[in-house]
């Protein structure tokens, strides 16, 4: 398996529990590495033989900036899912940080892997 990622991808959202936090847009940067065969695209030399990490990240980029949940792992099962199912990956895995949630820690936030590696 192949794996092509997105690093740092950086979003404003709504995110979190607190009464602040339901007010005002926070970053969340997420690192996503997706499963894939890249063969064919590497052949052909053609973006329809590939995953599209553009319009991955177009889609992310969309949904979480009109989101407002309150846990990070609500945000992180719903993006893994989009992914799966829109985009014909068969593994995800995803790091979403929250950077600032914890005073003295730099990063905070989950990973999760979802679908199966083939």
């Amino acid at each position: 398996m192949d794996i092509i990622y997105l690093n740092d991808l950086r979003i404003e959202t709504i995110i979190g529990i607190f009464d602040w936090e339901r007010r005002v847009k926070q970053t969340v940067s997420l690192d996503i590495e997706m499963g894939a065969d890249i063969r064919k695209a590497a052949s052909s030399d053609a973006i329809d033989d590939t995953l599209d990490y553009k319009a991955v990240a177009k889609r992310v980029i969309g949904f979480v900036a009109e989101s407002e949940f309150q846990l990070v792992e609500t945000l992180a099962e719903r993006i893994t899912g989009i992914i799966l199912d829109e985009f014909d990956v068969p593994w995800v895995k995803l790091r979403l940080n929250k950077q600032g949630a914890v005073r003295g820690a730099r990063d905070v936030g989950v990973i999760i892997e979802r679908g199966a590696r083939p």
